[in-house]
């Protein structure tokens, strides 16, 4: 599974971006697609994930209500949506995949298939 990543830029904070993951090669509708975050000096951190089917998601409390998850099968592509921006949201975002959404989804080291980062600045 290749990933490629796009979407990020800088933006006011209360403003809105998009990403994108475009997804090339073997999935399923089991696959597990998820969005990641780090900013500097810190831990890569779960954000929102979404499974292919796109019969459920799962946020981050951090994000809750501010974030929407989404996908497009017909166009291999999941994107996050991220309204009310704050500061502390920028990071280099990055989406990565694997096959279920089984125990420890919320953990980056369980993930092979990465993509790309998009960095996303909120400025006050």
């Amino acid at each position: 599974v290749q990933l490629q990543a796009s979407g990020g830029g800088l933006v006011q904070a209360g403003g809105s971006l998009r990403l994108s993951c475009a997804a090339s090669g073997r999935t399923s509708s089991s696959y597990v697609m998820v969005w990641f975050r780090q900013a500097p000096g810190k831990e890569r951190e779960f954000v929102a994930a979404i499974l292919w089917s796109g019969s459920s998601t799962y946020y981050a409390d951090s994000v809750k209500g501010r974030f929407t998850i989404s996908r497009d099968n017909a166009k291999n592509t999941v994107y996050i949506q991220m309204n009310s921006l704050k500061p502390e949201d920028t990071a280099v975002y990055y989406c990565a995949a694997r096959s279920d959404i089984g125990l420890g989804y919320r953990n980056p080291t369980e993930y092979v298939y990465w993509g790309q980062g998009t960095q996303v600045t909120v400025s006050s």
